[in-house]
């Protein structure tokens, strides 16, 4: 087996495997070596002389062996799973796929807020019913929407809302640093930031301080025709506390890719709840993932052989 400039881990995400990542690469830097490990025997030998590895992960034994290894290209956003320190020990640069998941989740955003304002659950309730019968909608035109986290995801929903005319509320850890939208906020201020909105989008990650963030005081703090939305993380939202606030109709709805316990059980009570979308965990998905993990990579590849600094450097 020749030494690679490349080589791509086994994985699999949204149905695709690393075949599809090694093509995507393979058409985007025709002029290097570009290896697909099959097998846990494969990749040990081609991490042994890889300067890049792509994956999903890669544990201390791995990148023992991965002499030459400069960059590991984590396909995911989140690079909690991975051993940074060994990383940083072998003279590692790290970085991540942020910013892969803009277009489909900041279509799957809008998508929701437009089910809820428009009533498309109750049409297709009523359709599926034969029910031909009038009931009142609202409109996103005008309104106010908090987006809680401002990265990539979140600035890519504030894009994609402008040609609505809405006023729009950044929460963020550094609100000193401005932001896309009209207004940023700290989290501190998280209860002014939402006091406003129509809709509330959780776009940030789990940490110390989101877990529990949108708890029964927030709730209570919404306004009663507003809607959450919640691409973020299941426990980010006291999921006791929005069922209680959705069957007394204390907020007008809410729609949920990600819930906790995730998955959800058959029988919790958010699935018997008219003013709830659930969908499962699924605004991530796009065909095009791969696609984008390859542009990020084409150039860091650039810049790495240039001594430049690294697109999504978190190592």
């Amino acid at each position: 087996m020749s030494d690679p400039d490349i080589v791509v881990l086994r994985q699999t995400i949204h149905g695709s495997g690393g075949a599809e990542l090694a093509a995507a690469i393979r058409e985007r830097l025709s002029d290097r070596s570009v290896a697909l490990a099959r097998t846990p025997a494969e990749e040990r030998e081609l991490l042994e002389t890889a300067r890049i590895a792509v994956g999903l992960d890669i544990d201390e034994g791995q990148l023992a062996a991965a002499e030459n290894l400069e960059l590991f290209a984590c396909v995911f956003a989140g690079t909690g799973h991975l051993p940074r320190d060994a990383l940083a020990d072998h003279g590692v640069a790290l970085t991540n796929a942020s910013g892969v998941h803009g277009p489909n989740i900041a279509e799957h955003v809008l998508g929701s807020m437009i089910t809820h304002a428009r009533q498309w659950a109750r049409a297709h309730r009523q359709q599926e019913r034969r029910e031909w019968r009038s009931y009142e909608t609202t409109e996103m035109y005008g309104s106010t929407v908090a987006v809680v986290g401002l990265g990539a995801i979140g600035s890519a929903i504030v894009d994609r809302l402008e040609p609505f005319d809405v006023d729009t509320v950044g929460v963020r850890y550094s609100p000193e640093k401005g932001g896309p939208t009209d207004e940023v906020y700290g989290f501190d201020a998280f209860h002014d930031a939402i006091a406003d909105a129509e809709y509330v989008v959780l776009a940030c990650p789990l940490t110390e301080t989101t877990r529990g963030l949108v708890d029964a005081e927030a709730l209570r703090t919404m306004r009663a025709d507003a809607i959450l939305i919640n691409i973020a993380r299941g426990p980010i939202v006291d999921t006791d506390a929005l069922v209680s606030e959705l069957r007394n109709n204390r907020i007008r709805g809410a729609a949920l890719d990600v819930t906790d316990p995730e998955p959800l059980p058959e029988d919790h009570p958010l699935w018997g709840l008219g003013n709830v979308t659930i969908t499962p965990h699924n605004a991530g998905h796009t065909p095009h993932y791969y696609e984008r993990v390859a542009d990020i990579l084409a150039e860091n590849v650039g810049r790495l052989d240039d001594g430049d600094d690294l697109k999504n450097r978190v190592l």
